[in-house]
């Protein structure tokens, strides 16, 4: 792939933005590498690290890509837009457990990106924001992932303002989970990592899918859908093993 690395060690999937020339800025080309690189993840992949090369995560939408964009038609303006949808809807359905890798700038759809993981680590120095409505524009896209993270009092000032925030603001609104230094960033990832890979499989695809149903449905049918969850998932195989391996004091072999 032209802008996006894949690389594998063990049993984890980083998926790296790699256009450090313009800051990981997205365009239709990396926009669809990503949802390709989602789409085509190794079979021994059990977590995935998105992050980016270069000094930022991703600096929003690349401006030849704007500039281009005002000569498109409303039907192509949707067609952009549904790709981006696209690939943050693979990201946040993802059947294992995505961890950003955040640095630098994460600005309008790079929030998108943000958003759309499980966890999100960011360095100290991180820097967020959504400058849309300084171009005439709005969040629109990636609303439906943001919004959820931060809540709408937060975005009725950042969305408006389009003014940076900092990582830990950042974090008092729930769009990161934590910071650290630059030079302690990669060890807090390994240890979210290694806690991430003693989770069965199936039971962290299983996790992910019960948060995202259970938060859409009415109380009475969350608990139907909690109830069906756990009744299945108690008499599959890797439940069966996880629990002789935890009365047996042992390590579990999942299936």
């Amino acid at each position: 792939m032209e802008t996006v690395n894949v690389e594998v060690q063990g049993s984890v999937t980083t998926v790296r933005l790699h256009r450090p020339d313009v800051r990981n800025a997205l365009n239709e080309v990396l926009i669809a590498e990503l949802t390709q690189a989602f789409a085509t993840l190794p079979g021994s992949t059990r977590a995935v690290v998105v992050a980016g090369s270069g000094p930022a995560f991703c600096a929003g939408a690349d401006a030849q890509w704007m500039k281009r964009s005002k000569s498109f038609s409303r039907e192509e303006n949707e067609r952009d837009a549904a790709a981006l949808a696209s690939l943050l809807n693979a990201i946040d359905e993802c059947p294992f457990p995505t961890v950003a890798r955040v640095h630098g700038p994460a600005l309008g759809g790079g929030v998108g990106l943000v958003a759309a993981c499980d966890i999100v680590i960011a360095e100290e120095q991180a820097q967020f924001g959504f400058p849309e409505v300084r171009l005439g524009l709005v969040p629109a896209v990636i609303s439906t992932f943001v919004l959820p993270r931060i809540g709408a009092r937060a975005a009725r000032r950042y969305f408006l303002t389009g003014e940076r925030f900092a990582a830990p603001q950042a974090m008092a609104m729930g769009l990161v989970h934590e910071t650290a230094p630059a030079s302690a960033l990669d060890g807090r990832i390994e240890g979210v990592l290694r806690e991430l890979l003693q989770g069965a499989p199936r039971a962290l695809g299983a996790a992910k899918l019960l948060i995202r149903t259970v938060t859409a449905l009415p109380r009475d049918r969350a608990i139907e859908e909690s109830i069906r969850t756990i009744s299945e998932l108690r008499v599959a195989p890797e439940a069966q093993e996880g629990l002789s391996a935890f009365l047996e004091k042992r390590k579990p072999n999942w299936p």
